[in-house]
Parts: structure tokens; sequence; C-alpha cells
């Protein structure tokens, strides 16, 4: 196991912690079917990144270039824009849950996580957050599900006046749309995990069989744990008149507010450092990742060779223009998540379609091939996301 929970790693951030837990809040269970239905619908262009690198011992831009060098400059292109605004938010986002602890503004503390990350990663590498995302994603996951499992045994607390509303009216398209953007992650992590599962084959081998049951498994812990995160809002603020506030630290507070709720005010500060830790390995991988990518898609259509200070360089600055875009929204963070989980959102269909073109491609093997059942799969993840981007583009206009 290694890159399919640094994918996991990397997909429950703010997608989990802010979008499925504000779902079940403002709409209870209303929203899980699509939840599942994004996580299953994307599937076949996720599993791109671990299948393609398993089969040929190339990362998913590799094969990109294989395609024609314009799908790779379009992909990286798409992928320097998606690399500050993703940054940006998780960062903020994690800053958000350190004023739990520092009281300092979320400008400084976010220049101080994105300080923390590259020191972790410049002098750790990929072995130290390959360990240290395996006992974070354990201590998610335990303290997550038994918040889950002791909120069904509380009363539910309905507000007086409390009108249920349908989540399917036409206000609510802009967050539904949002949801789904980085729901489980954005699509361009498939080159994440390719890129992920070279370095660990640089210390062991690792069978197309472990590779496919890695992602497989990262995949269906970040599916479940969505649903999971839906449940506790739902149980625990859904009715109670309560909703997210859109200030960065004062949304950390409601949302660890959540979990002592349930597990007890004494757990307040444990839940909020296991949320601190979880948030912050996200901040770390997304990084990693966004920086690996940006220097093969240079390496390649530049025709250099492979250079960790180059990496280094990449990583610098991607945290300085993340950090300029957190100055620029001033410690709003929802509306910072919400815009950039729309954007993600609709360049999905794109990075989707790359993806598919290369696993049905001549260049793999036959075997290697995505079947008939993963085309047909394929086919309704595609008309489900242009089908919803055409929709949110009508909405903008009408609005």
């Amino acid at each position: 196991m290694g890159p399919g929970l640094l994918t996991a790693a990397a997909a429950i951030g703010a997608s989990h912690l802010v979008a499925s837990t504000r779902a079940g809040a403002e709409f209870g269970w209303r929203l899980a079917w699509v939840i599942l239905a994004v996580n299953l619908l994307k599937y076949p262009f996720f599993a791109a990144g671990a299948r393609y690198s398993a089969a040929t011992g190339e990362s998913l831009l590799h094969g990109y270039l294989k395609q024609g060098r314009g799908y790779l400059l379009l992909f990286s292109g798409l992928n320097i824009i998606a690399a500050i605004g993703s940054t940006a938010g998780v960062a903020m986002l994690t800053a958000a849950m350190l004023t739990l602890f520092v009281p300092l503004s979320i400008d400084l503390l976010t220049l101080i996580v994105l300080v923390s990350s590259l020191t972790l990663l410049i002098l750790g590498h990929y072995a130290l957050l390959d360990k240290l995302t395996k006992v974070i994603m354990l201590c998610l996951t335990i303290s997550t599900l038994t918040a889950v499992a002791l909120a069904f045994n509380i009363p539910t607390v309905l507000h007086s006046d409390f009108i249920p509303q349908s989540p399917w009216q036409w206000a609510n398209i802009g967050f539904i749309v949002a949801m789904m953007g980085w729901m489980p992650a954005p699509i361009e992590v498939s080159a994440w995990n390719s890129l992920w599962l070279l370095e660990k084959q640089k210390n062991q081998p690792i069978s197309k069989a472990q590779a496919i049951l890695d992602f497989n498994f990262g995949y269906l812990l970040t599916s479940l744990l969505a649903v999971v995160f839906l449940a506790l809002g739902s149980l625990v603020m859904h009715g109670s008149g309560e909703h997210f506030s859109s200030s960065g630290a004062l949304f950390a507070n409601q949302l660890i507010t959540l979990y002592s709720q349930v597990l007890g005010h004494e757990s307040k500060y444990l839940i909020g450092t296991v949320a601190l830790l979880c948030i912050f390995s996200t901040t770390v991988t997304v990084i990693d990742g966004y920086s690996r990518t940006l220097n093969m898609g240079w390496q390649l259509l530049a025709k250099k060779q492979d250079s960790s200070q180059r990496l280094t360089g990449i990583m610098l600055t991607l945290c300085a223009l993340s950090l300029a875009i957190v100055f620029f929204f001033k410690g709003a963070l929802l509306p910072l998540l919400e815009l950039v989980m729309i954007l993600a959102f609709m360049t999905t269909v794109i990075f989707a379609g790359l993806n598919y073109k290369l696993m049905t491609s001549s260049a793999l093997n036959k075997s290697d091939r995505y079947g008939w059942k993963m085309k047909c799969l394929s086919m309704l993840g595609m008309t489900y996301l242009i089908g919803f981007a055409l929709l949110f583009i009508f909405w903008i206009l009408t609005k």
C-alpha cells in the first residue's frame, strides 16, 4: 500500500471535510446517492493512472505525449491553473484548522503551513510522505467512524421553525457542481497516482495486480468516508438552524464542534489535532502531486533531464502564487473553495477525455486496455460530466 493511500489523503480534504459535511448539514441524506454516483462514474478516469503505469512502467504524462504533443500541452496548461487554486484552497483550510490552536491571522498561518509543507517535502521526499500519510489516514478514519457511530444514538434536535429544503432547487446548482468538482478529488490526481507509483517502484517491485489493488482500496476508502462525513453533518447539524460560516476560522470551529458534540467536549482538541493533520497531509500531497506533474510535463515538453532542483523550484513558485491567492480572499474560506471546486468540475471533462483516450488506444496491449464494461461506465461518466457542465453554464448565464 502507498500511492493509493496518498491519493486518498489528497482526496479526503476539502471535498470531504467541507463539501460532504456541508451537504449533510444543509440537506440531510438527500445528496448521499449523488456522492456515491459521482465516485462510481469518475472511477474509470481515476483508475487510468494506476492501470497505465502498472502496464507500461511510464507515467500518464508519457502517454499523453505519445498521443500527441498538443495533449500534453493541454494537460499542463490546465494543470497550472488547477495547481495554484487547489494549493491555495487546501492551505487556507489547514490554516483555518490551525486557528483552533494558534491565535494568529489566517494569512500568516497559511504562510506557516506552506513553509512547513515545503520543508517536509524537500527534506523527507516521498518516503516520509508515504509513511506519514498511513498514520494520519488511520487516525482520521477511526475517529470519524467513531463519531458517526455515536451520532446515531444522540437525539435529533430540530429548530422550531426548521423547514427542510430540497437540494434540487435552481439556486443550489452552484453548490452541487462545486461538491462534485472535488468528489472524490480533481481527476488530474490520476497523474499523481501514476507518478507516485513509479516512485514507489524505485524501492520495491509492484505487480499490476498489486498496483490496482492499492488504488482500488484507496478509492473505496475515499468514497465510503465521503458518505460518512455527510452522515456526520446530517445527524448532528441538519435541522438545528445553524449554517456553516464562510469565515475560515469560524468554519473550522463549527466543524470540530460537530465531533465534540458526540464524542464529548474534552475530545475537541484531540479531534482538532486529527483533522488538522488530515488536511495538512492533503496540503502536502497536493503540493507534491501538482509539482511532480508540472515538473514531468516540462521535462517531457522541453526534452530535459530529471532535476530535483527544478522540482524544488516549481514547489516554491507554486506556494508563492497560492499564497497570493489566499491574501486576495482575505480569510473567506468557503468562497475560495467553491470557486476552486467549480473550476475543477469544468476541467474534469477534458482530463477525463484524455485518460479515456489513452486507456483505449493502441499504444497499450489489448489486455491492458479498457474492456467493454469500463468503456460503458466511461461513457456514462462522460455523459454525466458534460451534462452537468452544460447545466452549470446555463445556470451562470441565467443568474
